[in-house]
């Protein structure tokens, strides 16, 4: 399972309402895990409208978030959280399957 945070639900909502493909009906939020970045994996996060048999569907806040079976085998149990501040504002993403994250938490390692 992934949760989404209401801070996470809210920035999704409105980066959603700024892009008018995601406006459309049956768009997602879909999370994904890519190779790459300093510590091995990144998440990639983009919206979408296709959902296949491989995919498995969440919803909290009223925001749908989508992640496929392979990248679900890293981030099964995953927070998504939205903070801003002085130091910056971005998603958080607390990932218990990550033995090592880089500075910016942008990529992992398990």
């Amino acid at each position: 399972m992934i949760q989404v945070s209401e801070s996470a639900a809210s920035q999704i909502t409105r980066l959603k309402s700024e892009d008018s493909k995601a406006q459309e009906d049956g768009s997602f939020l879909r999370v994904k895990v890519v190779p790459g970045g300093c510590s091995g994996m990144s998440y990639k996060l983009e919206f979408d409208r296709q959902l296949t048999d491989q995919d498995k569907l969440f919803e909290q806040h009223g925001t749908k978030v989508v992640v496929d079976k392979k990248s679900l085998l890293y981030v099964a149990g995953m927070v998504l959280d939205f903070e801003g501040g002085l130091n910056g504002k971005g998603f958080v993403f607390s990932n218990p399957n990550a033995s090592k994250t880089c500075g910016c938490g942008s990529s992992f390692g398990v």
